[in-house]
């Protein structure tokens, strides 16, 4: 398209917009399905994302529009009780959390853009979520801060969206650090930004593009089952969470657990957590081929003992990882489809493009996307709405 944004705006609106806001992507370096247990997460926020526009209306009604979809709608407060189950159920999560402090959320024309590829497991609906946050927060003067926005956000995709995820998402959105990543202790909110000390080394997605179906039902089946570890291993020591344990705890009270299915849910977020903590460690200490390691290694647990991966996501992270300049290879997000995040020399990521693409269309018989992530900063006001971006 050849016009901005703010142009399409106004042809779809009849007016100028009055704000316009950005909410960033993420993708998790390491530390996959830990969030919800408690543990420890690595994620960075991208430079792709989700732009919002946004002006007051005169009426108690929200008009919301995307340049991603053909679907539109214009809703009101009854549509906190229907619940539709179309795109705008995630704005709509959070204008619900922004009622129930006492704010009226309602009377704004809307148009979001996202110029990251949905369904990829880099936090689409995260990023719609906090960029909307961002907008009522600046728009109500509710001087609600960062972490709270972020928290609202979880709340909204786990209470009305209906997805159990954790907090890893709308925080490394909201609190995403230009060249850094963010070590987020689930449990406590506690996190350290760790610069991405990488030089050399390009962090590149790749998107299988295969059509996700049933994540969210699998994504609540994973959690429910490590809730039901975590219980079973309480009866012998006072547990919160499975992340709570070192490899060696859980391995002396594996015995509590008797389903085998369940057991190998439990030893993946167990495992994952000790890895991100070695993989923090090594970043620091200029380590980059452990941290790659780890990576393999994490992939191998979450395909063997959490099964979330498949055929593309595996053929994209085996094969990656038998490429010259590859450090290491492994699925980022929920699973089930998505992407896949790696570590490559910078000098071998045009070899490496060509030759896992054509590796994994041959075996597959899909075309990957891939992307050399730039690592942003988090969810903001942008203060120039008139600003060229070009959609």
């Amino acid at each position: 398209m050849n016009n901005t944004l703010t142009n399409r705006f106004r042809e779809i609106y009849g007016r100028e917009a009055e704000g316009l806001y950005f909410a960033p992507g993420r993708v998790n370096l390491i530390g996959e399905h830990v969030d919800y247990n408690g543990g420890l997460v690595f994620p960075c926020a991208l430079s792709f994302g989700t732009y919002l526009l946004a002006a007051r209306r005169d009426d108690k009604k929200t008009a919301f529009t995307t340049l991603n979809f053909d679907h539109a709608a214009t809703r009101d407060e009854s549509a906190f009780t229907t619940k539709p189950a179309t795109w705008e159920k995630y704005p709509l999560g959070v204008m619900k959390e922004f009622a129930a402090k006492g704010f009226d959320p309602w009377g704004y024309d809307l148009l979001f853009f996202g110029d990251m590829p949905n369904g990829a497991s880099l936090s689409s609906s995260a990023s719609i979520e906090m960029v909307t946050a961002i907008m009522l927060n600046d728009q109500l003067g509710a001087n609600i801060d960062p972490v709270e926005l972020a928290l609202m956000s979880q709340r909204a995709e786990n209470l009305f969206v209906g997805m159990n995820s954790g907090i890893m998402d709308q925080f490394a959105s909201a609190m995403g650090k230009e060249n850094h990543a963010i070590a987020l202790d689930c449990a406590t909110l506690a996190f350290e930004w760790v610069p991405l000390a990488m030089e050399g080394v390009s962090v590149v997605i790749a998107n299988t593009n295969k059509q996700r179906k049933l994540v969210d039902s699998k994504y609540n089946e994973r959690r429910s089952e490590c809730e039901e570890a975590a219980r079973l291993i309480a009866r012998r020591r006072p547990l919160n969470a499975l992340c709570e344990l070192s490899p060696e705890e859980f391995e002396a009270l594996a015995g509590e657990i008797t389903h085998p299915t369940i057991l190998r849910r439990a030893r993946h977020a167990v495992t994952e957590h000790a890895r991100v903590k070695e993989a923090i460690v090594a970043l620091k200490g200029g380590d980059l081929q452990r941290f790659g390691r780890l990576m393999n290694e994490s992939h191998r647990s979450l395909k063997e003992d959490y099964e979330v991966t498949g055929i593309e996501l595996d053929t994209l992270a085996g094969e990656a990882q038998r490429l010259d300049g590859v450090l290491g290879s492994r699925m980022t997000g929920a699973g089930f489809g998505g992407c896949t995040v790696s570590l490559v020399a910078s000098d071998a990521v045009p070899s490496f493009i060509a030759t896992l693409g054509e590796r994994y269309t041959r075996r597959v018989g899909l075309t990957a996307d891939f992307y050399i992530a730039r690592v942003g900063n988090g969810a903001r006001k942008i203060e120039n709405v008139r600003q060229s971006i070009l959609c």
